[in-house]
């Protein structure tokens, strides 16, 4: 099998498994049934054997590792379709979560995560993030392991106890800036973003498995608190795409992708993104197919989209449009001109009056042309359509073939560990050269005595002390004066105190 059946309308619509690796879009509003068209395609391409990642936003992407049950409205859309050997089942799926509760913990280290996509999860600026340059350039010239938060955290800290000397060699670090960054990390840490960071990484071979049947195993990264930080959401699925295009090597076309990449809510990733790493998002999605990676990208409008990006996704399934306001009206002319056109078809108008589960098709065809648009009813999907109880997911949990390797900590030696090192010796160095300047030499019994008089004075004139005492009495009286003739003054002549 080199291809699956997305759905029908005047004819047959399939996804051709050699064109898999040119990218793909599904948009619609709320509500059209495009989780419905992500487990269909999630679905198909396990079935030739393609591994696939996605985040489960919603919560419902996770009924793929349980089977479905037939219905009478199943089966009526089976049978309009004309699905041959439709039957109800589960896929091969591995739960993962950053914040390792709804899967085995996803962790990264900061080494890994770099400095631009690390500014991008703080939400740094300009400022901050040079610094953040910087500070990375040092860890690499002093050997120093930036695994987790803390050995950020130690680092920024020697930066700023050493900033004369790393100002002149690397360039003006101000302590404004690193205090900015830590309180930015401070805030990260609060939301959890700490599991994030650590070992053991994951590693990619282990997104890229097959089941003991050939079919290629689905990695669904729960997101439904991680998408309540847009910016870290973002970034982590664009850190593992980056990971993906820097490590696999160039194969060209293959029969069927070596890996599917689904990016929902992909709106959030070009969400106020800095104009160099737009450009390197488009990099690696025009660079990546040659790597045999397939890039979804999933969004309620195609405008979310930049026409650089857009203009390199071949296989489109768009749901209903509601052209309620000006710039969904300016979303459906979009979508509209996108499509290879059908006489049959009045894209702009049809838009508007697609049904739930309903969609307008166009996947590429022989020599990767694009097929004219087809009005498609969507295929149903074999998995159950809607979440699972936590007993179901522990259970598949409690089958994953990687579990043992990523559900437990480990914390080696790292930047953290190596500067407290370096501190405890620098301070064992100094305290015997301080113990070899002796003790203080006593004072005189006579200038002690002109001491205590200077301070507590005689019988016959006052001390230091008393002097001190009494003029602090009458200045807090004089104080306390003002500020009451201040309030009662601001009160009468309507000021603020």
């Amino acid at each position: 099998m080199s291809d699956f059946l997305i759905g029908k309308g005047d004819q047959p619509v399939h996804l051709l498994g050699k064109y898999g690796n040119r990218h793909g879009l599904v948009a619609g509003a709320t509500g059209t049934g495009k989780s419905v068209t992500l487990m269909v395609m999630a679905e198909g391409f396990s079935r030739l054997g393609v591994p696939v990642v996605m985040a489960d936003v919603k919560g419902d992407i996770a009924g793929l590792a349980m089977p479905g049950t037939m219905n009478e409205k199943i089966a009526q859309r089976v049978q309009q379709i004309g699905i041959e050997g439709y039957t109800n089942e589960a896929s091969p799926v591995v739960f993962w979560d950053l914040y390792g509760k709804l899967g085995h913990p996803l962790r990264t280290t900061v080494s890994e995560v770099g400095p631009p996509l690390m500014s991008r999860m703080l939400e740094l600026n300009d400022t901050q993030s040079g610094v953040m340059d910087i500070a990375f350039k040092l860890a690499d010239d002093h050997g120093l392991l930036l695994l987790d938060l803390d050995d950020l955290r130690a680092l920024l800290n020697h930066v700023t106890e050493n900033r004369a000397e790393i100002s002149k060699q690397y360039g003006l670090v101000s302590p404004q800036s690193v205090g900015a960054i830590q309180r930015a990390l401070l805030r990260l840490e609060q939301d959890g973003g700490k599991q994030f960071f650590g070992e053991p990484a994951v590693q990619l071979a282990d997104l890229m498995r097959q089941d003991m049947s050939g079919r290629g195993v689905i990695n669904l990264i729960a997101a439904d608190q991680l998408i309540l930080r847009p910016r870290l959401y973002s970034s982590f699925l664009l850190w593992l795409l980056s990971e993906l295009f820097e490590t696999l090597p160039e194969v060209g076309d293959l029969d069927v992708p070596k890996l599917v990449f689904f990016f929902d809510e992909a709106h959030l990733l070009f969400d106020d993104c800095p104009p160099a790493l737009r450009q390197r998002v488009e990099q690696v999605v025009r660079l990546i197919r040659s790597k045999g990676v397939g890039v979804y990208f999933c969004s309620q409008n195609p405008d979310d989209i930049p026409d650089e990006v857009l203009g390199q996704l071949g296989n489109r399934v768009q749901h209903a449009l509601r052209a309620f306001t000006p710039r969904d009206q300016k979303a459906v002319r979009a979508a509209a001109e996108t499509f290879v056109q059908n006489p049959k078809v009045d894209v702009a108008k049809a838009i508007g009056e697609l049904g739930v589960g309903e969609a307008l098709v166009s996947m590429l065809m022989a020599k990767a042309v694009p097929m004219p648009v087809e009005r498609a009813l969507i295929c149903p999907p074999r998995c159950r359509m809607g979440a699972i109880t936590d007993e179901e997911r522990a259970l598949v949990r409690s089958r994953s073939p990687v579990g043992g390797r990523y559900d437990t900590a480990v914390n080696r030696e790292s930047a953290f560990e190596m500067l407290a090192a370096r501190a405890e010796q620098a301070a064992a160095t100094a305290t015997p050269s301080a113990k070899q300047g002796g003790p203080a030499p006593k004072a005189e019994p006579e200038q002690k005595s002109r001491f205590e008089e200077f301070l507590w004075g005689t019988k016959r004139r006052q001390g230091a002390v008393e002097a001190a005492a009494k003029s602090a009495t009458r200045t807090v009286a004089n104080g306390i004066g003002r500020q009451i003739l201040r309030g009662l003054l601001g009160g009468l002549l309507g000021g603020k105190r």
